[in-house]
C-alpha cells in the first residue's frame, strides 16, 4: 500500500506563529518612538533607546521580521496547495525560518547599538548581509523546486507575484548591499555620492515594490478568494496586474531624489514611471475588490473577509497616492515632510499589516484544525485597527502638508516666515494624535494573539494529505 503523502505545515505553522509576535514587537518599537517625538524625554538619555537607532530597529522589524515572516508562511503554504505537492527539501526550508529568525535577532542587536550602514532599510552590516543572501537563495530554491516538481499543470497566479518578488529581491539586495568591509562591524558602500543614492533608492523603493507589494499581492490572490469562497474576478487581469507590475515598479525609484543632486532627467523619469503604475496598481486593486462580486453581503458577518477587502482598499489609496506624491510640482510641497510618513503607514499598516493580518486568521486555524475561538474578538481588531490607522494616517496628512506651507512660507523681503523650530512645535499635537493611532493598532495586535493563542492552545498540528492526481 502506498504511503500517503502530506504537505510540509510545520515550516508554515513556524512562521506563522512568529508573524503574530514579530508584528507586536516591531509595532510596540514604533509606538515608542512615536511617543518621543512628542515627548523627547522618553529616550531617558539611553544612547540604544534614542529615536535615531530605534527608527532602524522598527523598520525592520515591522518589514523583515514581521511583512518576511509572513510573506514565508503564506508562500510556503500557497505553493504546496496549488501545486498540489510537498515543498521541496524540508530540511532546506526549515534553514530559511531558523536562518532568517537569527537575521531578524542579529538586527535587534546591532541596530540599538549604532552598527548601521546607514542606507535605509539596508542598515544591517556586511556578515548579517551574508546570511540574508543565504537565507533567501535557499528560499528561492525552496520555492521553485516545489514549482519544479508540481503535479498540476497551470502555475496559479498567486505564485507568478510570489516568485517576482523572490527574484526581484535577491538582485536588489545583492547590488545595493555591495560593500567594502574594514572590520567585523564596519564596512563602506563600493558606490560613492549620488550613484550610491540612485542605487539605494532603487533598492529602496523596490523594497516597498516587490518585498511590500509584489509579494503581499500573492497572498491577495489566494487568500481573498479563499475567504470570499468565490473565484478571481478577472485571471486575465490578473495576468496583465503582474506583468504591467513588473515592468513599470524598477524604474519609480528616483522619485524619491526630487530637488537633490541627481540628474534632472532621471528624476523625471522616475515621475513618469510612478504616473504609469497608477494603472496596474488599480487594476489590482479593482481585481481584489471585485472578486466579491455576488458576495457582498459577507462584509457584514465575516470580519476576516472585510480585513482582506479593506486591506486592498488601502492598497489602492497608497498607489494612489504615491503617483501623486511623485509629481515634481506635489513633491515641492511633500517632500521632506510628515506627508511622506502618512503615506507609508497608509500602506505599511494600511495594506501589508491588514492582508496579513487577514490571511493569518484564515491560516492559524487551519493548521491546528481548529475554528477561530472569537470572531467577535475579530470584530473588535478590526475596529481598533482600522481607526488606529485612519488617526494615523490623517493626523500625518495634515502635519506634512503644514510643514511643506511653513518650510516654505516668506515674508515681503524674502526672509522666511517661520524658524525651524516653529515648525517643530506647530507639529506637537499631530504627533500625540499618530501616537494614539499606532497605540490603538498595537492593542489590536495583542487582541490577535491573545485570540489566535486561544484557538490554538492544546491543538494537535494538522497532517494534510496531498491530493492524487487526476488522470
Amino acid at each position: 500500500m502506498a504511503i500517503e503523502e502530506t504537505y510540509n505545515y510545520k515550516v508554515v505553522r513556524q512562521f506563522a506563529v512568529v508573524t503574530i509576535i514579530w508584528g507586536i514587537v516591531g509595532m510596540l518599537v514604533g509606538v515608542l518612538i512615536a511617543a518621543q517625538m512628542a515627548w523627547p524625554a522618553l529616550n531617558f538619555d539611553i544612547p540604544w533607546l534614542t529615536f535615531s537607532r530605534l527608527r532602524a530597529l522598527h523598520t525592520n522589524a515591522v518589514i523583515f521580521a514581521f511583512g518576511g515572516s509572513a510573506l514565508f508562511a503564506t508562500s510556503y503554504y500557497v505553493v504546496q496547495r496549488t501545486c498540489h505537492t510537498r515543498l521541496y527539501s524540508a530540511p532546506l526550508a526549515a534553514f530559511t525560518f531558523w536562518g532568517w529568525q537569527l537575521v531578524i535577532i542579529s538586527a535587534a542587536i546591532t541596530l540599538p547599538l549604532g552598527i548601521t550602514t546607514t542606507k535605509e532599510y539596508a542598515e544591517l552590516e556586511w556578515p548579517i548581509d551574508i546570511l540574508i543572501t543565504l537565507v533567501w537563495v535557499t528560499y528561492a530554491v525552496v520555492f521553485f523546486g516545489t514549482i519544479l516538481k508540481r503535479k498540476t499543470p497551470h502555475i496559479y497566479v498567486a505564485n507568478w507575484f510570489f516568485g517576482g518578488f523572490i527574484l526581484t529581491v535577491a538582485v536588489l539586495h545583492v547590488i545595493n548591499s555591495a560593500a567594502l568591509p574594514v572590520s567585523l562591524f564596519k564596512s563602506y558602500s563600493v558606490y560613492a555620492g549620488v550613484q550610491d543614492a540612485m542605487v539605494q533608492w532603487w533598492y529602496g523603493h523596490n523594497a516597498v515594490g516587490f518585498f511590500l507589494t509584489a509579494g503581499f499581492l500573492g497572498i491577495m490572490y489566494y487568500f481573498v478568494p479563499k475567504q470570499a469562497e468565490r473565484p478571481v474576478y478577472s485571471y486575465r487581469l490578473s495576468v496583465v496586474h503582474f506583468w504591467a507590475l513588473i515592468f513599470t515598479y524598477i524604474w519609480a525609484g528616483p522619485h524619491h531624489l526630487h530637488y537633490t543632486a541627481l540628474p534632472d532627467w532621471t528624476q523625471s523619469v522616475g515621475m513618469v514611471f510612478s504616473l504609469i503604475l497608477l494603472a496596474p496598481s488599480w487594476g489590482g486593486m479593482i481585481n481584489g475588490i471585485m472578486t466579491l462580486s455576488g458576495a457582498w453581503q459577507k462584509l457584514r458577518t465575516d470580519p476576516v473577509l472585510r480585513f482582506l477587502i479593506v486591506s486592498v482598499s488601502f492598497y489602492g489609496m497608497s498607489t494612489f497616492e504615491g503617483p501623486m506624491m511623485a509629481i515634481k510640482s506635489v513633491n515641492a510641497l511633500s517632500h521632506y515632510t510628515d506627508w511622506t510618513i502618512g503615506h507609508v503607514h497608509a500602506g505599511a499598516l494600511g495594506w501589508v499589516a491588514m492582508i496579513s493580518i487577514g490571511a493569518m486568521y484564515f491560516l492559524i486555524p487551519r493548521l491546528f484544525g481548529r475554528k477561530l475561538y472569537s470572531l467577535q474578538l475579530v470584530e473588535v481588531h478590526f475596529w481598533t485597527a482600522t481607526i488606529g490607522v485612519a488617526l494615523y494616517i490623517v493626523s500625518m496628512w495634515v502635519a506634512g502638508v503644514q510643514q511643506g506651507l511653513m518650510w516654505g512660507a516668506v515674508n515681503d523681503d524674502g526672509t522666511l516666515t517661520y524658524s525651524f523650530i516653529e515648525s517643530v512645535e506647530a507639529m506637537h499635537p499631530y504627533y500625540i494624535v499618530r501616537f494614539l493611532g499606532g497605540a490603538l493598532f498595537l492593542t489590536g495586535m495583542v487582541v490577535m494573539a491573545y485570540n489566535l493563542w486561544r484557538t490554538i492552545a492544546g491543538a494537535k498540528p494538522v497532517v494534510a494529505a496531498i491530493p492524487a492526481p487526476a488522470h
